[in-house]
């Protein structure tokens, strides 16, 4: 397993990096240090609690190692030697590097909840998230999720749990600030991604109200990342993330500037207004025969991808916005040769969009280690088949369906 991440101010640095407030935290090796670092946080007018630090002790509350509403220095040095003098008494073995001092918060209508990630050994990384407090593992109101997580994703995952009714308003509690909770499980993920070096991460609790949200407390496992995924994606997740580092600034010929990025499954309604612009004899070129209706299942298979096995690239003009091109490519089986799909755009032919797409979907196959592109072009599509020559591809007619042509290029 890896090593737990004791130093509490080291954490909240990490938790503050991704914009996941803590509450102010201090690390003190003994009592004297308790205290000096206490003096700031009453300069303050905060009240004080302290914590014992130590990798080995989860829960803090098991050992007494937790103590309240501490108004003074005095009462900060006992503390102090009390915790310190508990936990090596109850604890022998645990490596005790001191205490935390933290300010004390109060929110008398928050909810206290649990966030994380954890280490599975099927799927490997998992967000979770559930009811937390010092009962988490009595109430056992978690649900987990296979990350990235986008804002839907983390709504859904918050839905899973008995606690999520709690967030909504009741009596005179007002609902908890909208989609605050959602957002720490989008960094959370987002982290995980960042440094697979993180194993398990809990913040618990998690205050949440109408203000927001607070983290308590926090605990960090770390070790050396383990690849349990094939592929270009983190090594730790079972869903590729999305592709961001696909995104492009590019000019074509007429120094038309374009900004092409991964299609994401939000752009369902983008695409359905795109297949409707574009003329109905390229609609047939492209699908292999004429197209009237764009159900939403049809157009959330061009939008929802599995980024291991499957990319699409949309075009924007970058002085309008509109989507004026897509191309995309699927994988075979056993990820070795990708499908091309034959690039629509809705500028007039000859200005270098579709080129610079087809340019782009090779680079990417190219990057992800494939062996070979091909696809299938219907024979009359002239323009689509030269672009092919062109960039490389080999040519040839089909040898059942002759009006169809099998284009292929060996990466």
């Amino acid at each position: 397993m890896g090593v737990s991440g004791s130093d509490p101010v080291e954490i909240k640095r990490l938790l503050e990096a991704y914009g996941i407030a803590m509450v102010p935290t201090f690390a003190a090796a003994d009592a004297d240090a308790a205290v000096a670092q206490a003096s700031k946080l009453f300069a303050q007018g905060a009240t004080v609690v302290l914590k014992i630090m130590s990798r080995d002790i989860v829960h803090k509350s098991d050992v007494g190692g937790v103590v309240l509403n501490l108004t003074n220095a005095d009462a900060v040095r006992m503390a102090a030697d009390d915790i310190l003098a508990r936990a090596k008494a109850l604890r022998p073995e645990a490596r005790i590097s001191g205490v935390i001092v933290q300010a004390m918060v109060v929110r008398q209508k928050a909810r206290e909840l649990i966030l994380g990630l954890a280490n599975d050994p099927t799927f490997g990384t998992v967000v979770v998230f559930g009811r937390g407090g010092t009962a988490v593992e009595i109430i056992n109101d978690k649900a987990l999720a296979l990350p990235p997580l986008d804002l839907q994703l983390a709504r859904d995952l918050i839905e899973r749990t008995r606690v999520s009714r709690l967030l909504r308003a009741y009596r005179d509690v007002p609902a908890v600030k909208q989609d605050a909770v959602a957002m720490v499980l989008v960094k959370l993920a987002q982290m995980a991604a960042d440094i697979p070096e993180i194993r398990e991460l809990d913040i618990n609790p998690l205050l949440a109200d109408e203000a927001g949200v607070l983290a308590v407390d926090a605990r960090v496992a770390v070790g050396p990342p383990e690849r349990k995924f094939a592929g270009a994606g983190p090594a730790n997740f079972a869903v590729r993330p999305y592709p961001s580092q696909w995104q492009r600034h590019i000019e074509v010929n007429d120094g038309w500037r374009v900004f092409v990025r991964p299609i994401r499954p939000e752009d369902e309604p983008l695409i359905h207004d795109f297949l409707h612009h574009v003329t109905p004899q390229d609609l047939r070129l492209r699908f292999f025969a004429p197209m009237k209706e764009f159900t939403h299942a049809f157009i959330a298979r061009l939008t929802q991808l599995d980024y291991a096995r499957a990319m699409a690239f949309v075009a924007f003009d970058e002085a309008t916005g509109d989507l004026v091109g897509v191309v995309r490519i699927h994988s075979d089986l056993d990820l070795r040769e990708r499908r091309i799909r034959d690039p629509a755009a809705l500028r007039p032919q000859g200005q270098g969009l579709g080129w610079a797409l087809m340019q782009m979907i090779i680079e990417y196959a190219r990057s992800e280690g494939l062996k070979v592109i091909s696809g299938d072009v219907l024979a009359e599509n002239t323009v689509m088949l030269a672009m092919c020559r062109s960039l490389g591809f080999e040519v040839k007619s089909d040898p059942v369906e002759h009006d169809i042509c099998n284009v292929r290029l060996t990466l």
